[in-house]
Order: C-alpha cells, then sequence, then structure tokens
C-alpha cells in the first residue's frame, strides 16, 4: 500500500492530488467596467492551488521537477498588471491558463481573485471568484 502512496495514486487507483498553495499575490490592475477603474486602478490579490504529482521532486530534491512558485507569482503579476479586462472572472481564467501553460508539470490549477475595493455601494469585505481548470 505504501508503495500505491509514494507513486502518486491512491488505493484502487484514484489519482492522489499534491498541492502547492500561494495566498496573497497582490498587483494593482487596471480592470473593471467602470470607466474609473481603468483609469486609477486598484489592487488585485490572487490566491492559487497547484494540482502537480510533488513524489519526484521530494524523492530527489530537485527544482526542475516542480513547479516553482517564485516564478509563478512573478507570472500571476504580469497577467494582473496586464492588459485591462472587464471582469474578475475573464482575469482568473487568464491566470489559469497562463500558469498551465508556463508550468508543464502542473496537473490543475486553482485560481481565486479578489477585488476588495470593488465600486459597490454597501459596505462589504470582499469580492472574489474561484475558477479550477485542469490540463487538457
Amino acid at each position: 500500500m505504501l508503495s500505491s502512496l509514494v507513486s502518486g495514486t491512491a488505493p484502487g487507483g484514484a489519482a492522489q492530488r499534491d498541492r502547492i498553495t500561494l495566498t496573497g499575490i497582490t498587483a494593482t490592475g487596471f480592470h473593471g467596467v467602470f470607466p474609473e477603474e481603468r483609469r486609477d486602478g486598484q489592487p488585485f490579490i490572487v490566491d492559487l492551488v497547484l494540482y502537480t504529482d510533488l513524489g519526484p521532486a521530494a524523492a530527489t530534491d530537485d527544482l526542475t521537477l516542480t513547479a516553482h512558485y517564485g516564478e509563478v507569482a512573478e507570472q500571476v503579476v504580469q497577467v494582473i498588471t496586464g492588459e485591462p479586462l472587464n471582469l474578475i472572472e475573464a482575469l482568473a481564467g487568464r491566470i489559469a491558463d497562463a500558469v498551465l501553460a508556463g508550468f508543464s508539470v502542473l496537473g490543475a490549477v486553482e485560481v481565486t481573485v479578489h477585488k476588495p475595493k470593488a465600486p459597490i455601494t454597501v459596505e462589504f469585505g470582499d469580492v472574489a471568484v474561484t475558477i479550477h481548470r485542469e490540463r487538457a
């Protein structure tokens, strides 16, 4: 049974999902549907869960066998600060696509985009969307 867990599968053959979590990646972006959002910008905060088999990296201590989370964070900031989008749903999708394309060891990614300064007329704590994308 131990060998099946080490190889990345659980008993019964179901894939076991290891994960790397990055939270609070923050940058100023110019996303939104209102002119002042596009003009003034605002903070966007991104949380990621990267799904990959960590067994090979854990066994060899080899960075090339995992997702370099510093590089992942830099890529997320590039997307946040890049081309403006209307919706945080679209921003989350663009981040997911970029991360999956840039890191071949990943099987899936979960992206949460927070927009804590959204132009909402009532008091609120946060607005966030979460998407899950798997490698095709």
